[in-house]
């Protein structure tokens, strides 16, 4: 006879289906009876874990920022120099996106934009949170003398952050037709390149 699953493990299993769902029919889409049939459970068992579908996607948006959170710390543990480090947090945000394909379409659902504000904050917090990180690594190339001072660090963040929304987005409507962390990473050689054009055209 199969284990029982505790409170916690049927918890996490809920919110992943949840991630798979939202990629398979959309998150605005998504109802608890979906997911409760995916798990196998009744949809009263879903609300005995959370008490409401708001409760629910909080979850996910928890969940998420945790995993993030997580890998940016181990990148930036695995990479001492500023250079790797930036380049292995932007690859860490591609590899979530690939795993998670759903990620974009909940960021600009309307479950996020105007249904469920605790979760748009989670997901606020994390970007700002991220976008720290890039600042305080773009800031170190930029002392270094790798990167030009043309650009602000926290102007660099931003482009960087919307590298990756827009590749994930491109990626999406594409079909999915290419790798997505090659090509986001392929792009962010180049926005690399630009930056550093920028400092050596400046001393010609």
């Amino acid at each position: 006879m199969p284990r029982r699953r505790s409170a916690g493990e049927r918890k996490a299993e809920i919110v992943a289906e949840v991630l798979r769902l939202a990629d398979e029919i959309g998150p605005d889409r998504l109802s608890t009876t979906d997911v409760a049939r995916a798990v196998g459970i009744t949809q009263p068992a879903i609300f005995r874990h959370f008490g409401t579908k708001h409760a629910l996607w909080l979850a996910v948006a928890e969940d998420i920022a945790g995993q993030l959170t997580a890998a940016w710390d181990a990148m930036e543990a695995e990479n001492h120099e500023p250079e790797a480090r930036l380049r292995a947090l932007i690859g860490a945000q591609l590899t979530a996106i690939s795993r998670s394909p759903a990620l974009p379409s909940i960021l600009f659902s309307r479950e996020l934009q105007t249904d469920n504000p605790a979760l748009r904050e989670v997901f606020r917090l994390l970007l700002l949170a991220f976008q720290k990180r890039l600042v305080s690594t773009v800031a170190e190339l930029q002392a270094d003398g790798v990167l030009s001072r043309d650009v602000s660090a926290e102007d660099v963040a931003v482009l960087l952050t919307s590298l990756i929304q827009g590749v994930a987005i491109r990626w999406s409507l594409g079909g999915r037709a290419y790798p997505l962390v090659a090509e986001g990473m392929r792009m962010f050689d180049v926005q690399m390149a630009l930056l550093r054009l920028e400092k050596d055209s400046s001393h010609g």
